[in-house]
């Protein structure tokens, strides 16, 4: 049996992938802001499960937090950092470009950072973090959003490179999501969609292999590969057509 902590459990991705590790045989830590739903989720949960809540926006208290419930749970073998938000922003409201920066930025790199001296303690682990595929480029819809996907995606690779230079045996996968079908994305049409539960399932494949880098699914490679190449005014010109009437 294996320790898997999953940040962001409450619904969707999270959810799934409690529920995959679960039914798999082993002990699930459950962090979310809304703990009565986690609570729920646990009582669901075929195996062994903690619950904490945690928002994680609120960088000190947070961190403090998950150092409680890996003091609880003991050796941890895998620590998913799932928790994000994600909204149109047409308007720039700072409001939420705040929300969005404290959560993706902050929050999540303050749940990186217990968790990697985590490991580097216990002497082993693997870390695991959702980005997305626009953390490609820039979003015309939302900037924030696809700002703080960029720095997930490269603070990943950051923290997978400097284990190395430590010869430290902690893995660091980034998973990076197209278009996923969850509360967040709710109301949006999007290419390509999957279900959570697909998604789940290709995560923990990942996880499994201690891959370095997954998208999911693997079809969105190919427009990884094109918003790559795509020239920056073809891509204005996609975003135009997303701008709110006026």
């Amino acid at each position: 049996m294996k320790k898997i902590i999953i940040i962001g459990a409450t619904s969707g991705i999270g959810k799934e992938l409690a529920e995959k590790f679960s039914c798999q045989g082993n002990a699930v830590g459950l962090v979310g802001r809304r703990e009565e739903l986690l609570y729920k989720i646990a009582d669901e949960l075929p195996d062994k499960c903690y619950v904490k809540g945690i928002d994680i926006s609120v960088v000190d208290e947070a961190m403090k937090k998950l150092d409680e419930l890996l003091t609880e749970m003991g050796e941890i073998d895998v620590i998913v950092v799932n928790a994000g938000v994600g909204h149109f922003n047409f308007e720039l409201d700072w409001s939420i470009e705040k929300k969005t920066i404290d959560t993706n930025i902050y929050g999540f790199a303050a749940m990186c950072d217990v968790a990697m001296k985590y490991f580097v303690k216990q002497g082993k682990g693997h870390l695991v973090g959702l980005s997305s595929i626009d953390a490609i480029r820039g979003n015309g819809c939302a900037p924030a959003y696809a700002a703080s996907k960029a720095f997930v995606s490269n603070y990943l690779e950051g923290l997978r490179f400097w284990a190395r230079t430590k010869n430290l045996p902690i893995n660091v996968t980034e998973i990076q999501p197209g278009f996923v079908e969850t509360p967040m994305t709710k109301g949006r049409k999007g290419v390509w969609p999957a279900t959570a539960k697909m998604a789940a399932e290709q995560i923990y494949e990942a996880i499994i292999n201690k891959k370095n880098h997954v998208y999911i699914t693997k079809r969105w490679c190919l427009v990884a590969w094109i918003m790559k190449l795509l020239p920056g005014y073809l891509l204005g010109k996609f975003y135009e057509r997303y701008k709110p009437e006026t």
